[in-house]
């Protein structure tokens, strides 16, 4: 019986890790001397991997990027919402339609609920310079049906 039990509390601290106290642990995307930026989920019940391979103040236009998860939701529809911070006060909003049904834009567009995700590849962004500061960021993807397929809270300090 105490196997069973133990295996039990496994199972429920893996799928529920908030239910027990704990927070998802915090990746670092990149670290160089003048930047860092690193990344908590704030799913909380599932995690996934983020990282990049440029980590500089001044962004190029196309940046490589990695990012995998296992799908919890159906995503022929996928978007992404950005807010970004500093001090408190907010000073960007911005929303991307990553997949729309008629205009699937990466390989991943409508996989379904329990596929992996893994992509590799070039992002397009305005490219530009990442002024000095601390900059909290909340990332939102979710589905046609407003479903979290992840979320993540992250910071980015330029010095």
């Amino acid at each position: 019986m105490e196997g069973v039990t133990a295996v039990f509390l496994v199972f429920w601290t893996l799928i529920f890790p908030s239910s027990s106290g704990k927070a998802w642990p915090t990746h670092t995307v990149c670290r160089d001397g003048n930047l860092e930026v690193f990344y908590q989920s704030c799913d909380p019940l599932q995690d996934f991997g983020f990282s990049i391979d440029q980590c500089s103040k001044h962004l190029k236009s196309n940046l490589n990027i990695r990012f995998g998860i296992i799908l919890r939701e159906d995503i022929k529809e996928l978007f992404l919402d950005i807010a970004l911070f500093t001090k408190g006060s907010s000073i960007l909003n911005f929303s991307y339609p990553v997949c729309e049904e008629d205009l699937p834009k990466f390989s991943f567009c409508g996989r379904r609920k329990g596929e992996q995700i893994y992509y590799a590849g070039p992002i397009n962004n305005l490219g530009l310079e990442i002024p000095e500061g601390e900059y909290q960021v909340l990332l939102e993807l979710y589905n046609k049906n407003r479903a979290t397929v992840a979320c993540a809270n992250a910071t980015v300090v330029c010095s």
